[in-house]
Order: C-alpha cells, then structure tokens, then sequence
C-alpha cells in the first residue's frame, strides 16, 4: 500500500485546492485545510445514483439541477463534495454556490460516519441551506432522514424507512418510494 504525501507550507488556497484536478479519493476543502475521504463503497454509489435518478424529473420540473458529487462552495475556502446537490443552477462549470442549493444529500458510509451525520451537517447548516438529506443504510436497509435548518442547526422533518414514501412539498415537490432505493438485487 503506497501513501501519497502532499507537502503544503501553509492553508491550501482555493485556487490551489482547484488545481489538484481529479483525485482518487474524495478531497474537500474546509478553511485551509483538505478533507480526504476513501472513494465510496458500490453500494454507496448505487444508493446515490438511485436517489439521484428518483430526484431527477421533480427537480427539473421546477427548474432545478440534480448534480452527483459537485463541488459546492458553502463559504470562501470551504468546498466540499456531497454525494448529492440539488440547486438553482445550470451545468456549466467546475462549483454549485451553497445560495444555489436548495437540497444536499449525503449518503452516510460506515467508514466516514461521524463526517457525514455531524461534521458535513454542521457546515451545510452554517452555510444557510434549507434542507439536509441523509441516507443511512443499517442493515442491508435504507432510511432517509429529511432534516429542515432550524436557526443553526437541522431538525428532522421525516423518516422513511423501505416500505414508506414520502412526498414533501419543500424544498420542491416529490414523490420518494424508499424502496425504489434498495439495490434490485437485494430486492
């Protein structure tokens, strides 16, 4: 097993975190400093293209973009990549701003848990974004937890587990079957 060491004097620039390109394991910048995160499981993509593909007609019927591991600037020097944006932009360019985002959805990995549930949480909510999506996956399962900013901080609006749709009106009207998320094979 090889580690690759980045020597940096100093906080990473944004200009000098863009010019890393494409990297095999997920990078973000979060004030001057990189997150590095290990590329997600299959099942953690498969997840994530589902949802994006259930995503995909409502938000485009309203105007918005249904975007896959984007860069999403929530403040100056502070990129990240959620699993899923859904915004008010178009497809053009490397960066979603976080005013842009009307939904992020990340899909939590056993690996990078305490990130996903409180880290990324934290920062989404201090960036102003309305509503948070997490996908927790216990047990060959899944659950969503629809999660509305509330001053600074997400509080649950619902829970749906396979078997049980939901269908918010915000932050834009859809229909979600939980099931239509579970891996076909799985069943």
């Amino acid at each position: 097993m090889s580690v690759a060491v980045i020597e940096h004097p100093g906080p990473w620039s944004e200009e000098e975190y863009f010019a890393l390109g494409e990297t095999p394991n997920r990078v973000e910048l979060i004030d001057g400093s990189l997150w590095v995160s290990p590329s997600p499981s299959k099942r953690h993509q498969h997840i994530g293209f589902l949802l994006t593909r259930e995503l995909h007609d409502a938000a485009r019927g309203v105007g918005l973009l249904v975007l896959q591991e984007v860069n999403l600037r929530l403040a100056s020097g502070r990129v990240v990549e959620p699993d899923i944006v859904v915004a008010a932009t178009d497809d053009m360019g490397m960066t979603v701003e976080g005013a842009d985002a009307k939904l992020v959805v990340e899909v939590v990995s056993p690996s990078n848990a305490g990130t996903d549930r409180l880290s990324k949480a934290q920062l989404y909510a201090a960036a102003g974004i309305e509503w948070y999506m997490r996908v927790e996956q216990p047990q060959n399962s899944v659950e969503l937890h629809l999660q509305r900013l509330v001053g600074d901080h997400y509080k649950t609006a619902v829970v749906a587990r396979p078997g049980e749709t939901i269908t918010p009106d915000e932050p834009f009207p859809f229909r979600l079957e939980v099931a239509a998320l579970l891996p076909e094979w799985r069943g």
